[in-house]
């Protein structure tokens, strides 16, 4: 979405190279720009200067705000950062999902409550340095698209955006490589040009992700035991904290054939295990369904759908599985609380609960939620009717 007169316009800055380029490529556009960052870190926490918000990134975020000749502020959202991610992190976890933080994150805090603040403080725009597109067409709908380059596309992170957002969200990197973006941000000789990105989750500030979660939420260190697909005692963990689902490496088992994580039990504080084989699922269930344009399928709606971040598109169905009792949208006839099952064309590798499910038609983000539970492959046969629907 281009905006050609001079608008007042908040800009994300993370203290990295992508929404520093985005302050930069707006100011030039002649644009009013205020830079603000986002101060989540958990007071005192340490840092290790990588990442998104950390210490350190508000330095680099007033630094880059002062060469532009832009303000700069920095806004402390501390709690409803620990609130709406770390806690909803560590209460995921605990029973045996893995979440999203990146997904909440821009859910709860960076397009809700920074957008909400960003209008309050009087500016026309909220602007961020991710790769998606946002299109109006002539009805005045905003539509989320897909980035042009897809290698850095992160739609898959913002299906969570509506109307009201779109309106007021600015992607000006919606058309770069990262290459072209850091080019851009050397030509300005912005001092983050060559900083690399943030991979881990932010938050986790020392150690790793078992670390901190058993720091917080000790009886996540509990021993348990490790069990195979039959519910034999194949080995011993020291906390379901400490796994994902697919995970191979650091099981510390010996056996005949390569074993994977296969499910998480927090209930009975037991790991299960298996074959590759037994990663593969026919389709998920998805729950907190959100919709980008209000166009929720009648019935069968054929897709193509991520569960993971980094994978590409795959042929789905999706269509309604189970309507709940609660009350019911008039928009569109379905409930907040309605589950939605994706079929996948082909078994997909380890889809796990407490990920995103984010579905497309062609490049445009229709909506997306949270994976409840899974289907496998050796569970489950696509009927012949269903399976002519896929073809067709």
């Amino acid at each position: 979405m281009d905006v050609e007169t001079s608008k007042t316009i908040v800009v994300a800055m993370s203290g990295g190279v992508d929404s520093s380029v985005a302050a930069a490529l707006l100011k030039d556009q002649g644009h009013n720009v205020i830079g603000i960052t986002l101060q989540v870190w958990p007071e005192g926490a340490e840092s290790d200067g990588q990442g998104c918000c950390s210490i350190d990134a508000v330095e680099d975020a007033r630094r880059v705000a002062n060469k532009l000749g832009i303000p700069h502020y920095v806004m402390n959202l501390r709690e409803e950062f620990e609130r709406s991610v770390i806690q909803d992190f560590i209460d995921e976890y605990a029973e045996g999902r893995t979440p999203n933080p990146c997904v909440r994150c821009n859910e709860h805090v960076k397009f809700r409550t920074l957008l909400d603040r960003a209008i309050a403080l009087g500016a026309d725009y909220l602007a961020t340095g991710h790769y998606a597109r946002v299109i109006e067409d002539s009805d005045g709908l905003f539509h989320l698209h897909r980035a042009e380059n897809p290698a850095k596309d992160q739609s898959y992170v913002l299906y969570m955006l509506g109307q009201e957002e779109l309106s007021r969200i600015l992607f000006p990197l919606a058309s770069l490589t990262k290459d072209e973006t850091r080019e851009i941000a050397r030509r300005y000789d912005l001092n983050v040009w060559s900083k690399p990105d943030s991979q881990e989750v932010c938050f986790v500030t020392k150690g790793n992700v078992k670390d901190f979660l058993t720091e917080r939420r000790p009886e996540l260190a509990r021993v348990g035991n490790i069990v195979n697909l039959e519910g034999k005692v194949v080995g011993e963990h020291t906390g379901t904290a400490g796994f994902t689902i697919g995970q191979r490496k650091g099981l510390g088992i010996a056996a005949s054939e390569p074993l994977y994580v296969v499910d998480i039990n927090a209930k009975t504080n037991e790991i299960i295990v298996g074959p590759l084989a037994a990663l593969m699922v026919s389709s998920v269930i998805v729950g907190e369904l959100q919709w980008v344009a209000q166009r929720p399928p009648a019935t069968v709606m054929a897709v193509t759908c991520k569960v993971r971040y980094n994978m590409p598109t795959v042929p789905a169905l999706f269509r309604l599985y189970e309507k709940a009792s609660g009350p019911t949208d008039k928009r569109n006839g379905f409930g907040s609380g309605d589950l939605w099952e994706l079929r996948f064309e082909n078994p997909e590798r380890a889809p796990t609960p407490g990920q995103a499910a984010v579905f497309f038609s062609g490049d445009e983000v229709i909506g997306g939620g949270t994976i409840e539970k899974v289907v496998r492959s050796t569970d489950y046969t696509i009927g012949a009717p269903l399976a002519e629907e896929m073809r067709a």
